[in-house]
């Protein structure tokens, strides 16, 4: 049987929110932020979950995120690491015996099934996909001083989102390689902000960019909350 992974990440801080709670764990109509990923991904194609919880928090996340909410499918709850890449390669080493791995933060609540099925299906077929929508703002790019640089054509620019999906041994490979790089000093890790730079960045390879949502925010900051709980009462309206 085909196995479909989907790795979760609950490691995030609450510092741009102004909030001692870390993000994930915020209120959200009821409900923790964290609780929506899951719930999606639970009644999706996804075969299993693995949840990565932040430091210290994977008590916390198995008793009052998956065992309160009933989510059934995760299989693990592993702690991250110090950056995000070093919390994805443990997340990738508990789906070890994964055939699709589909990467996704847990701080992006309103992930849906359509999103989850296009991402699944691509990386059936492109071997490495990434979900996002194309910019709606004109892009400067601003140097050091403050002054703008040059203008990138907008049609040609997209915001990515999660989930990003690979070919399990795809990006296992990739992290493990690139994860070798940082250590020994050749690469620096600071700059890698997502899986899709790891794989280029491990192999050259080119990652298709399929059609995620608009609504498909990551909570950052408090405007964010605001704006997600509008989307899901929204929701619940057109039910």
């Amino acid at each position: 049987m085909e196995r479909i992974t989907a790795i979760v990440l609950a490691g995030g801080s609450g510092k741009r929110m102004n909030s001692s709670v870390p993000k994930q764990y915020l209120m959200l109509a009821g409900k923790p932020v964290l609780y929506y990923a899951l719930h999606a991904f639970d009644e999706s194609a996804a075969t299993d979950i693995v949840l990565v919880a932040g430091a210290g928090g994977t008590d916390y996340c198995k008793e009052e995120i998956v065992h309160r909410y009933g989510i059934r499918k995760v299989c693990a709850v592993v702690e991250g690491g110090k950056e995000r890449y070093d919390s994805v390669y443990r997340g990738l080493l508990a789906a070890e015996n994964a055939d699709y791995v589909l990467i996704h933060d847990g701080a992006r609540p309103l992930v849906t099934a359509d999103v989850i099925a296009r991402s699944v299906a691509g990386a059936r077929e492109y071997g490495a996909c990434v979900t996002g929508m194309p910019v709606k703002d004109t892009i400067k790019q601003v140097g050091a001083d403050g002054f703008a640089d040059a203008t990138p054509e907008r049609r040609l620019l997209w915001q990515i989102q999660t989930p990003q999906a690979f070919r399990g041994p795809l990006i296992r490979d990739a992290y493990a390689k690139v994860l070798a790089d940082v250590e020994q000093g050749r690469i620096d890790g600071g700059g890698i902000t997502d899986d899709a730079m790891v794989l280029e960045r491990a192999s050259g390879r080119r990652v298709k960019v399929i059609e995620g949502s608009y609504r498909n925010l990551k909570i950052t900051t408090p405007e964010d909350l605001v704006l997600t709980e509008a989307y899901l009462k929204m929701a619940e309206t057109s039910d």
